[in-house]
């Protein structure tokens, strides 16, 4: 008998310039949408309120961005990162269109760089992972890389090729996913803050103040809530006996803790038109308590566009600690106690 079940792949299931095709399409509705607040509290008013939206220029709210490359990645996960140690940085991510309730998306990548690692037991394999919705228009594209288990440590070593990633996304190709809107229609008191993009400078430090705590059922339905399917995520089983003798919570759930929390702050910053740069520092755990910060990188114009401008921003997650003293390194350049994430990303505001 063949057999029918999976075990996922290992790094050597994967060949530079493979195409995969995930399974399984998503029809994301306005019941995700209230899921996905109820889980991160999230209170950026464009997708919290059709009338808001509509006002601005948009048909209805759309779905929030975080939401949407959660489901397109957990649409990979059963075929990239499965069997993953760990999933190791983002780059060149951006959100093309924006998504509405009804529209259905799916995924795929290909393979665009191997590395086996030196205790050639395991290996990193890059991927340029797209979502396209039902009229086969992309509404995200982002590279991601993972380091996998070989099936058999004794197999010959892939030949390495290391993509070339562009540090950070030109201004000039950001904002699509931003119908033109009408900033004067832009009600401040509404979105809960006067502060818009004019307001901001280079090297402004922002302390977000609040802290959320992570409960184990929270972040498992989270994750199933993206169809993510990752092992290390469910099965105490398992990971009860592994090196942390507990789950891990998915990486994207403390993204989208920061990014909620990042309202207190920056409140106007109603669209991530691209993330540059994303790293995973340390794990996170049920019953840790998630504060964040953010730094103003650059403030930029948009080409063409006087209703709204960018801010690129680097946002730090911390954990059992507040925020005070912005924590990040130190000085011999590790990571300071507590920091478990870095993100850096374009996010859009009203001008």
């Amino acid at each position: 008998m063949t057999i029918k079940t999976s075990a996922g792949n290992y790094f050597e299931d994967f060949a530079l310039g493979q195409v995969i095709e995930h399974a399984t399409p998503r029809t994301l509705t306005s019941g995700d949408a209230a899921l996905y607040t109820a889980l991160y509290g999230s209170r950026f008013a464009v997708q919290s309120a059709d009338s808001f939206a509509r006002a601005i220029g948009y048909q209805t709210a759309p779905l929030d961005d975080m939401l949407v490359f959660h489901t397109v990645f957990g649409k990979t996960v059963p075929d990239i990162s499965l069997n993953a140690i760990a999933n190791l940085g983002y780059a060149e991510c951006r959100f093309l269109k924006p998504v509405f309730s009804g529209d259905t998306l799916r995924a795929s990548s290909e393979v665009i760089g191997l590395r086996e690692n030196s205790n050639g037991k395991t290996g990193i394999v890059y991927v340029r992972s797209r979502g396209v919705n039902q009229k086969d228009e992309t509404v995200l594209d982002y590279v991601r890389w993972v380091m996998l288990r070989k099936r058999d440590a004794g197999s010959a070593p892939a030949a390495t090729t290391i993509p070339e990633l562009a540090s950070k996304a030109d201004p000039a190709t950001i904002g699509a996913a931003v119908p033109p809107i009408d900033s004067a229609a832009y009600d401040s008191a509404l979105a809960g803050s006067a502060a818009r993009w004019g307001d901001y400078q280079a090297g402004e430090r922002i302390d977000h103040q609040d802290g959320m705590t992570i409960e184990e059922a929270e972040h498992q339905i989270a994750t199933r809530l993206y169809q993510n399917t990752a092992r290390v995520h469910f099965n105490q089983h398992v990971e009860g006996q592994g090196k942390f003798g507990r789950r891990l919570v998915y990486g994207g759930h403390v993204i989208s803790l920061a990014r909620a929390l990042s309202f207190n702050g920056l409140a106007n910053a109603f669209h991530i038109a691209a993330i540059n740069a994303g790293r995973h520092i340390a794990p996170a755990f049920a019953g840790d308590t998630l504060y964040a910060w953010s730094e103003v990188l650059e403030v930029a114009g948009l080409p063409g566009r006087s209703d709204v401008g960018a801010l690129r921003l680097r946002t730090i997650g911390v954990k059992n600690r507040t925020p005070e003293g912005f924590p990040l390194m130190s000085n011999d350049q590790t990571p300071e106690e507590g920091v478990v994430l870095e993100l850096d990303y374009w996010a859009i505001l009203p001008r």
